[in-house]
């Protein structure tokens, strides 16, 4: 007993260090000549040459500074100046899109449209979810996302919907749904049957199309080790609309049981975060193995903390070439050093360990939309 509570203090003092350094290093971001917060992506880009690259720097690192409780201090000019650089990148349809990027250099699928779809929804995702730290409930540009309440579109675009690759369509789905959980937001009654009706054909699709013995979404996860790989980092984000909404989750306490057979190590920062996101919310919402969960996660924490870069940052992966997703012919760089993507998402993934093995002894801000970040309720109130 002695020996997990001296292991349990050392974590929790791990944190707190960790999180001193992070902020830290996030201020070195901090892009000269620019609105407080408007950072480089790492300490390679030079904003002089890939200015576009300014945006997921920016809404990536104001993710990571409001979780770790960095935006308390700002001030209304500030925040204001802020929102105003990042709307700057506001397509007239209430998009954002990235600065440089166009039809020559990017791709995702071969249809353009497709590509530009599942570009511009993540990056509006983001964008939208850094400007929501700085002014909760400010009212966005969602003209784009209008024609997804007609249930002929939208039954037409899941028709779509390439299950061979459920890890880019898990983005497609919940980047959607983020947006037309906004619109329900906003309260603009006339439109409320129709929004509500768009999310019940949404989860109506993915209840027939499920696979029963592993709660996940993605053809052939059964026959293919990496292919369930992908299934289960696609579904994870599937998920948060069930977690949004309330809903039970069909196969939820399968989904737990292939997180708990991956090895608690470091992969890369998304599938880290992922397996997290699958754990915590299982934990949370049906108790099914929690001993083992916690043992899992404490083990992941020890881990994670272990890989912070000494700058004080996170990277993704140590070896191999590091591109904004879709950019495809644009901006690189090596992998291995600190970069505000990967410096969130691990910072997701510590901030969620933390919340379950010590409620409540750190403040942590997690995203109100969903999508990577967003965590349901409150684990005090309901543990």
């Amino acid at each position: 007993m002695l020996k997990k509570i001296e292991v349990a203090d050392r974590l929790a003092s791990g944190i707190d260090e960790a999180r001193r350094r992070t902020l830290a290093w996030l201020g070195t971001m901090q892009a000269p000549g620019e609105p407080r917060g408007v950072m480089r992506i790492s300490a390679l880009h030079d904003p002089a040459i890939w200015p576009g690259m300014l945006l997921p720097g920016t809404y990536n690192g104001m993710l990571c500074l409001d979780l770790l409780g960095g935006l308390e201090d700002w001030q209304t000019k500030e925040r204001a100046a802020a929102i105003g650089w990042l709307e700057a990148h506001r397509l007239a349809d209430g998009r954002f899109r990235v600065p440089g990027m166009t039809d020559a250099n990017t791709f995702k699928k071969p249809d353009r449209d497709e590509t530009w779809r599942y570009i511009d929804w993540h990056v509006t995702n983001y964008s939208l979810g850094a400007i929501d730290t700085l002014e909760p409930g400010r009212r966005p540009n969602l003209a784009f996302a209008i024609p997804w309440l007609d249930p002929l579109t939208l039954k037409a675009w899941l028709a779509d919907r390439d299950l061979r690759d459920p890890w880019q369509e898990g983005n497609n789905i919940v980047n959607l749904a983020s947006f037309l959980l906004l619109l329900r937001r906003d309260g603009d009654s006339p439109l409320q049957q129709k929004i509500n009706a768009a999310l019940d054909i949404l989860s109506g699709w993915h209840d027939r199309l499920r696979e029963p013995t592993t709660g996940f979404w993605g053809v052939g996860q059964l026959s293919d080790r990496v292919r369930l790989l992908h299934a289960f980092a696609g579904s994870m984000h599937n998920f948060h609309i069930w977690y949004h909404e309330a809903q039970r989750l069909e196969g939820q306490d399968k989904a737990v049981d292939y997180c708990l057979s991956l090895p608690p190590v470091i992969d890369s920062a998304c599938i880290d975060v992922d397996a997290v996101d699958v754990l915590i919310h299982g934990w949370r919402l049906t108790g099914h193995r929690r001993p083992d969960i916690e043992a899992w996660l404490a083990r992941m924490l020890e881990a994670l903390l272990a890989f912070q870069n000494p700058d004080g940052g996170f990277c993704d992966i140590r070896e191999g070439i590091r591109r904004q997703d879709g950019w495809v012919k644009g901006y690189e760089e090596p992998q291995g050093h600190s970069n505000t993507f990967a410096t969130w998402f691990r910072w997701i993934a510590i901030a969620m360990i933390a919340d379950v093995l010590w409620p409540g002894r750190w403040a942590w801000s997690f995203r109100r939309m969903i999508g990577i970040g967003y965590r349901v309720g409150s684990w005090r109130a309901s543990s």
